[in-house]
């Protein structure tokens, strides 16, 4: 049986571009994983890795997801138990402790930090941010491994994860400040860019990411 690679559906994401891209990368990196999209907590005990992406707001995000039945519950336990996750744009906001979006509400609190609106100090930085942009390493990590500098990821969003723990920081991108691009620790890591919009470098990430062994 292929290793199963589950993408979450809670209604907030990608879902489509994201599974074409992991099935792209499997087949190119000949990883030999099996993409599946679910809504089945017993689904997600099943596979070896955990991919949670996100679109919207984050307290509609963190409601919907809530929303599925045991799905809150099944993703903590399995992250503890060290299945490799990965959280894209707002499925890596939820990996904090706290989002700042209209209200205060909880996330997952893996990674200290809030979510807090961007503010850039010059007003020509509009908001969203929204465009490419290249990363700016901060430590090396196995989902960067052999991906040239230069490259350029695809943003677009309003908020970004504030750290509290620097050691959880991976990448940034400049906008008028430097923006939280990659966090991750131990077998967990999130990109507030989404890897299936881009290209190159988002499609080697991810094939990183099906190799990682945290």
């Amino acid at each position: 049986m292929p290793s199963r690679i589950a993408i979450i559906d809670y209604g907030s994401g990608n879902l489509h571009s994201a599974a074409k891209a992991f099935e792209r990368a499997s087949q190119e990196a000949a990883t030999g994983h099996e993409v599946l999209v679910t809504t089945d907590p017993d689904q997600v005990r099943k596979a070896e890795r955990i991919v949670l992406p996100g679109v919207g707001a984050f307290r509609d995000c963190r409601d919907g997801l809530k929303a599925v039945p045991g799905m809150w519950a099944t993703l903590a336990d399995e992250v503890a138990k060290g299945m490799p996750f990965l959280g894209i744009c707002v499925g890596m906001q939820l990996m904090a402790d706290r989002g700042h979006e209209h209200e205060v509400t909880e996330g997952f609190g893996w990674i200290a930090g809030d979510v807090r609106r961007i503010a850039p100090a010059d007003p020509a930085f509009k908001i969203p941010h929204m465009g490419w942009n290249t990363l700016n390493l901060v430590r090396p990590h196995a989902l960067l491994k052999d991906i040239a500098p230069g490259l350029h990821a695809y943003f677009v969003h309003s908020y970004h994860m504030e750290l509290r723990d620097p050691t959880n920081l991976i990448a940034t991108a400049s906008y008028a400040q430097e923006i939280t691009a990659i966090v991750g620790r131990d077998n967990i890591a999130g990109t507030q860019f989404h890897p299936e919009k881009s290209q190159k470098l988002g499609l080697a990430l991810i094939a990183n990411f099906l190799r990682w062994r945290p």
